[in-house]
């Protein structure tokens, strides 16, 4: 029953529209949780680096507690980090934070923004950070963010003043908003974001502290606390039923693809604030303490509030329809408020309440998931009116005002309408992540001025319903969203989303030419719409050659699907590029792959990107076929080794046996295995004992945190947070004379050139002397680390761990890394 109920809260807490395809449905205590928020005229602004670095119990306190209108500003997308439920990595694994974050706001209550930074990887010091993001474009964001949003609190997660001791971006992310704080007020500063949304100059600037900044518990207590303000965040919210500790683990959990699932609390919990700028509050009661966030605050406010107060005072459980007259009449007030931006929150928060409190409900779903721009397509609209007041649907337009229908038509109580129509598109360009539409910087993506800081791209297609209620006007906009049932699950919303007529794709995104063997390589296009036929070429670099020069294809269905074959054979020498379908259509040519991103935590999604495959003709000798590889927290190694011509088999927990094992030439564990397979804690032995009998066992990275066990090895072998995020720092051959450098393949310097986003992550930085250290390695101004790859001898087999991130390096198609990585499985054959 209470996981019934929370998911109750979860569709409450489900902000707009835009976020969230299935339309808000609230209980009558979720319709009293509302008005208390719009009771509330004052904002705070979260602000930190990554998707997962928010507090939500904080966010959600001052969301559900306070009543403030709150946002999280993230100033990456996660782009960098490790995908625990899927392959997906870099833009795509940005694409899934991006829709987790957005989940978890649907959670706590908050708004979810972002600036155009991305997240390279780690970083080891702001200014590198700082360097790579160019400081002022992102400050820019910041400061715009701030404009837009106008908060008068802000709330910085990391401490600006520790430079070096935390993640680079960290630290960046509180030292842009120290910095914008005293900006967002100069006109002069970012003019073209000053003249869009006006100055602002928030009340005050925090930092949320707690004892871990401090080094520890005892430390913490024994700190002078005069500047700092303190919370209560786990109070009990009769009106949702739950407390704060509960939503804001239920928030947490949203963020899946870190593993960073989170059991909810209950009872006293304190948040401590530190002060950094503006004012004071000298009571230290509240954080809002001295700021005005009732109606009085507006000009013309005070006779909207003696409206309002009252309803919530009084407010009738039984039958909030009572209120709909006046909150008509405060309707109508507020469209005469002279503050542009709370007059525009403010209408649409009572547009909501008045629909939510008369039963009141509009949507409107296309026959269809996808349309191609400028399409035609049918629309189904439902209009009803569920209580008693007297409705008037006038008509139905698209939002630039077009009319759809006009129909003048009283929605009797509980009598629906529903309109069948066919409209044609206006949109002119196709749906996905507006940040992925242009080539950005290994900083920066790039995004058009109106579109920036969005959390993702407005719906392509939105139509108004305009409704009469007595005197009152309101225009309410819908996106229009495609629905089915499903046999399980029933009632699903899916995004209507805009595509292109074809597509076309390279599955294997990296093809490892070992010889100078020709391979064929397999491109599937996909039909966009009914009835299509035309030619589709692959592009490739010079030295290469493709046979035939095009194929043609014919399609007759949308969604269907043909693969046509070409034959690609290398140069004689080593070389690299990007192959790339190119289909023409009617005279146009197409050139993009439709990827699909489907978890149940966050919604069906489709992303448009450059339809490609990397070709990499290497020198790379390999001894041993049969490879046994076990899965971890997901990675692309298997698929890779199968590249270069290695048989690699999966296999299970359960299959670690001495007898299975035996028949494997070298044993792959996949990353973070240790931390995420916990039958790996009673299989140690037996890996052991299979590098004892004459095998080779390859360990990649694992974290320190949550192993499964801490005998990884059979030396001892201590795990670090040491790592090297400079992809371009100078290798130190350590052993050059050691089998793993010079057989089958002689490893130099040059096979660590086009490395990609890092070195290697969580080396270790103690073994026993039974390892054997192979490389050195370190970052700018950061003394040499030695943990990256050691390789020990153990009875007649040989045990490698190594940090070097294979998991990014395979995939992208570094020569270099799958030469040195067969040379790990050649080991002992």
């Amino acid at each position: 029953m209470r996981n019934l109920f929370a998911s109750v809260v979860l569709t409450f807490l489900c902000t707009t529209h835009v976020l969230c395809q299935a339309p808000q449905k609230p209980t009558t205590s979720e319709i009293y949780h509302n008005l208390q928020k719009l009771n509330f005229i004052g904002s705070a602004l979260y602000i930190a680096a990554h998707p997962d670095d928010e507090n939500t119990r904080l966010i959600s306190y001052l969301s559900n507690d306070v009543k403030a209108r709150t946002a999280y500003l993230s100033l990456t997308r996660g782009d960098g980090g490790q995908n625990l439920i899927g392959p997906e990595i870099r833009e795509l694994l940005g694409v899934i934070r991006t829709q987790e974050l957005l989940a978890a706001r649907r959670v706590d209550g908050g708004e979810q923004l972002f600036t155009r930074a991305n997240d390279f990887g780690y970083s080891k010091h702001p200014d590198e950070t700082l360097e790579i993001w160019n400081k002022d474009e992102v400050l820019g964001d910041v400061v715009r963010a701030i404009r837009k949003f106008k908060p008068d609190v802000i709330i910085n997660r990391f401490d600006h003043r520790s430079p070096g001791s935390t993640h680079g971006h960290h630290t960046s992310s509180a030292m842009l908003s120290y910095e914008a704080f005293d900006l967002v007020n100069d006109a002069t500063k970012y003019p073209n974001s000053a003249v869009r949304f006006g100055t602002w100059q928030p009340k005050r600037l925090f930092f949320n502290t707690s004892w871990w900044f401090y080094g520890s518990r005892e430390k913490f207590e024994a700190a002078d606390k005069s500047n700092l303000v303190e919370v209560e965040t786990g109070n009990f919210y009769p009106a949702l039923g739950l407390s704060n500790g509960e939503i804001a683990s239920l928030s947490r959990s949203m963020h899946k693809s870190q593993g960073f699932g989170s059991t909810g609390s209950r009872g006293s919990q304190t948040e401590y604030l530190e002060f950094l700028k503006g004012d004071f509050p000298e009571e230290k009661k509240s954080l809002f303490e001295g700021i005005d966030t009732s109606w009085s605050r507006l000009e013309g406010g005070e006779t909207i509030g003696a409206i309002l107060y009252p309803l919530e005072k009084n407010f009738d459980f039984q039958d909030p329809s009572t209120m709909l007259q006046p909150l008509l009449q405060a309707y109508e007030l507020v469209k005469q408020l002279k503050d542009d931006h709370w007059r525009t929150i403010k209408l649409a928060q009572l547009e909501q309440l008045i629909l939510d409190c008369g039963g009141i409900f509009v949507e409107a779903i296309s026959e269809t998931s996808a349309i191609n721009p400028k399409d035609t397509y049918k629309v189904t609209f439902e209009a009803i009116n569920r209580g008693s007041y007297p409705v008037t649907l006038r008509a139905i337009t698209t939002a630039s005002g077009s009319t759809i229908r006009a129909t003048n038509e009283s929605l009797l109580p509980n009598q629906g309408i529903t309109i069948e129509s066919t409209i044609t598109s206006e949109s002119t360009s196709n749906s996905g992540p507006y940040w992925l539409n242009e080539k950005g910087s290994l900083g920066m993506y790039s995004a058009p001025e109106a579109l920036i800081g969005l959390p993702e791209t407005p719906a392509p297609e939105q139509v108004v319903f305009e409704l009469q209620l007595g005197r009152s006007e309101l225009s309410i906009t819908r996106n229009v969203v495609y629905k089915y049932n499903d046999p399980v699950d029933g009632e699903v919303y899916q995004p209507l989303e805009v595509l292109p007529e074809v597509t076309s794709s390279i599955d294997e995104k990296v093809w490892i030419f070992a010889s100078d063997d020709e391979k064929t390589i397999p491109v599937t296009v996909r039909a966009g719409r009914d009835n299509l036929s035309g030619t589709v070429a692959l592009g490739h670099p010079i030295g290469w050659s493709v046979i035939p020069a095009q194929h043609t294809f014919s399609l007759s269905r949308v969604g269907e699907t043909q693969t046509v074959l070409f034959t690609v054979k290398p140069p004689k020498e080593q070389s690299e590029g990007l192959i790339k379908p190119l289909v023409q259509l009617n005279n146009k040519f197409y050139d993009k792959e439709l990827i699909s991103i489907d978890y149940d935590h966050i919604p069906y999604q489709r992303v448009l990107l450059p339809s490609e495959a990397k070709v990499v003709h290497i020198n790379i000798d390999k001894e041993g076929e049969q490879i046994g590889y076990i899965e971890g927290a997901g990675d692309a190694i298997p698929e890779s080794l199968k590249q270069i011509g290695y048989e690699v088999t999966s296999i299970a927990p359960n299959e670690i046996t001495l007898q299975n094992l035996k028949n494997f030439d070298a044993i792959v564990v996949g990353i973070r295995a240790y931390n995420t397979v916990p039958e790996l804690a009673f299989k140690q032995s037996v890996l052991n004992n299979y590098v004892e009998n004459g095998g080779t066992l390859v360990l990649q990275y694992n974290t320190s945190h949550r192993l499964v066990t801490e005998s990884l090895a059979p030396y001892s072998l201590t795990l670090s947070r040491d790592r090297v995020t400079d992809e371009f720092s100078e290798v130190n051959i350590l052993a050059p004379d050691h089998q793993v450098l010079n057989k089958p393949n002689k490893i130099t310097a040059a096979d660590f050139e086009g490395w990609v986003q890092e070195r290697g992550l969580y080396f270790p930085n103690e073994w026993a002397s039974e390892f054997t250290p192979i490389l050195g390695m370190a970052d700018t101004d950061y003394p040499e680390t030695q943990g990256a790859l050691l390789v020990a001898e153990y009875g007649k087999g040989h045990y490698v761990y190594t940090g070097l991130s294979f998991f990014r390096e395979l995939p992208a198609g570094v020569a270099g890394a799958y030469r040195l990585f067969a040379n790990l499985l050649s080991l002992g054959n």
